[in-house]
């Protein structure tokens, strides 16, 4: 809890100015009383000292300073997030799971892949290797290693964190939850096959033959 003006309960504080300017040791009755006089508050800033540091500032202002400095620091916090594979990953998880990385790292958070070995894959670890350095240079344009992959017992683990902001390029696109191709974002471009009309232009039809049936010839009597 920050003190501010009669609240401050020390008998003797140390003031600095706004400006910064060291104002020296006074009593507390006369530090607020420079500070009412300069139209500003006293507010104590270091509490667990002898004298408490105080300075003459607009109080409000100075609340919503820290505010503003406590939001920039809580966004551009970084933060450990993880994504796990298995040697039989397929080509559309694979996608998909480098899509949510692109994600964590263009929110500057580090991202720990982890691929776990069951049962048989244990013989073939060289493929777990094989597939984080995949995952490596997919990434190079969002990613650096910051932690090599490392083997622990049946499990394989790397960390990759994000380049900076200006360098980075995403490859890979998630778009509600599922992968989106670079092709795909194209509004002239179909999704896939599937989305195409089944409906034939009027034009192919124009040019392809009338069939009309076929009337047996009757023989004149």
């Amino acid at each position: 809890m920050t003190r501010i003006n009669d609240r401050i309960r020390a008998p003797r504080v140390r003031v600095i100015h706004s400006s910064g300017e060291q104002l020296g040791v006074m009593s507390s009755r006369e530090a607020l009383a420079k500070a009412q006089s300069l139209g500003l508050d006293l507010v104590e800033i270091a509490g667990q000292v002898d004298p408490p540091v105080c300075k003459i500032i607009d109080y409000g202002k100075y609340k919503y300073e820290q505010a503003k400095l406590k939001k920039t620091k809580s966004k551009s916090s970084t933060r450990m997030k993880e994504v796990k594979f298995r040697v039989s990953t397929g080509q559309h998880d694979y996608n998909i799971k480098l899509g949510r990385a692109e994600g964590f790292l263009d929110a500057n958070h580090k991202v720990r892949f982890l691929l776990q070995f069951k049962g048989r894959e244990n013989a073939h670890r060289e493929l777990g290797f094989e597939t984080l350095k995949r995952i490596v240079d997919d990434l190079k344009t969002m990613a650096q290693i910051d932690q090599p992959a490392r083997l622990s017992g049946r499990a394989l683990a790397m960390i990759l964190a994000p380049l900076p902001t200006h360098q980075r390029k995403r490859k890979f696109h998630l778009y509600h939850g599922e992968l989106m191709e670079d092709d795909d974002s194209d509004d002239d471009a179909p999704e896939n096959d599937d989305d195409l009309d089944d409906e034939v232009p009027d034009e192919v039809l124009e040019d392809a033959p009338t069939e009309v049936a076929e009337t047996p010839e009757v023989a004149n009597p």
